[in-house]
């Protein structure tokens, strides 16, 4: 059976007021809670889906774990890759070799990172195969000098598949006229497009041996890129590999490789969690108003209550039950309406943009056509549990003062 508090302040919960200002204040309030809890949930779902998009590209290009030798030149790669692949983590090895490097094609050059690939393992560490515009990954083969650009890297250079654009590298041939670079033809026969700019516009790709050949490697290579089971263990997995690995080996993951980005995203993150989270303070802020204008309309029931027997503890509860049922409702319309608009996020816009008749995401601009969510538990449930905290502190000084109203004072002049 319920104690009188909980009936009492459920009731004037729920009673129709006689002043209707004070009734608004409270709707507001729950409005407000509910509000400002939706938009945290759906600007953060938000922010985790682009982060989760811009994520899974990276991995489409950078490996997951990658190894390398002193001066980017690592000799036995067969070995190495062999011990690695003995940790139950890695599902995949993939030797590379990788140099900078000039394209040159129709009076227009560029510069760019070039790997040398073994194209049948590398798309078991990458998934850059399945993102080919023009041509295939596996038309790289040894001998033939075959290079796949990115999408932006052959747009600058006015390349298209088939045509034969000149490599220049660092390293140069002696002659009577002094040193000179090394130059190699080399025939286009793919092009990808990640929708991320700095591999789109800076990413060639050629076959292993012939980066060997063209950079004077032998049969060494530059390095040893990894796949494992989990991306987002990354940064563990490498720390377990380099500990149990004795040989003079670097290494690195792709959080080391992309770390400010990431740490950018987080940081902004945060920063809106801060922000939007004064919408729901601004509405805690408006119960506190509603609680006391309640409180002061309540003085005389307060007093009978207090001649009846209640003691100051049971009406400062009725209060806070009262205050704590406004953030309860007002939080959990805000839950089921956040996670119901960032699960629809896309459609929702998608509504907008034909109804206004312009496209706000255009695809040439943000390489997405529309807003990717992600929305995890995590972050509702400690969004909910903030704006709880928010609605039970607002109500503790009405409450208090509520019961700190003298019984004989509130009935002096009823």
């Amino acid at each position: 059976m319920k104690s009188f508090e909980w009936l009492i302040g459920l009731r004037y919960t729920r009673a129709k007021r006689r002043n209707g200002f004070i009734s608004f204040i409270s709707a507001a309030s729950m409005v407000g809670i509910a509000l400002g809890v939706m938009a945290l949930i759906t600007v953060l779902s938000v922010m985790n889906g682009f982060q989760r998009e811009i994520r899974g590209r990276i991995l489409e290009v950078a490996s997951h774990v990658q190894v390398t030798g002193r001066d980017n030149r690592l000799g036995e790669w067969q070995a190495v890759a062999a011990e690695l692949a003995a940790d139950p983590t890695v599902k995949a090895t993939a030797p590379y070799v990788q140099a900078q490097g000039l394209l040159s094609f129709d009076g227009n050059v560029s510069g760019a990172l070039v790997r040398g690939i073994v194209p049948a393992r590398e798309d078991a560490v990458a998934g850059l195969g399945r993102h080919m515009a023009a041509g295939r990954l596996d038309a790289l083969r040894p001998g033939e000098f075959g290079i796949v650009l990115g999408q932006e890297l052959a747009r600058s250079i006015g390349a298209t598949l088939g045509q034969k654009v000149t490599l220049i590298t660092p390293q140069g041939n002696m002659s009577p006229a002094g040193l000179m670079p090394r130059m190699k033809t080399f025939t286009v026969v793919g092009i990808f497009r990640i929708d991320m700019y700095q591999y789109d516009a800076g990413l060639a790709l050629i076959e292993l041996a012939d980066a060997q050949k063209l950079y004077r490697l032998g049969e060494d290579v530059s390095g040893v890129r990894l796949a494992i089971a989990d991306p987002l263990d990354a940064p563990n997995a490498r720390l377990r590999l380099a500990q149990g690995n004795p040989r003079p080996l670097w290494f690195s993951d792709w959080t080391m490789e992309n770390a400010n980005y990431f740490r950018a995203v987080q940081i902004e993150k945060r920063m809106m969690f801060l922000i939007l989270t004064l919408i729901v303070g601004i509405a805690a802020f408006n119960l506190v108003s509603s609680l006391v204008m309640t409180v002061t309309d309540k003085q005389a029931d307060i007093a009978i209550l207090r001649t009846l027997g209640a003691s100051p503890a049971s009406i400062l509860k009725i209060f806070v039950i009262q205050g704590a049922t406004i953030g309860i409702v007002g939080t959990l319309a805000g839950v089921l309406g956040g996670v119901l608009l960032a699960s629809n996020v896309g459609a929702v816009v998608g509504f907008f943009e034909r109804l206004a008749g312009v496209q706000i995401l255009s695809p040439q601009v943000y390489y997405i056509s529309e807003l990717p969510s992600e929305v995890l538990a995590g972050d509702v449930g400690f969004i909910g549990a903030v704006s709880l905290v928010l609605a039970f502190l607002a109500t503790l000084y009405p409450s208090w003062r509520a019961s700190r109203i003298n019984p004989a004072e509130a009935l002096r002049y009823e």
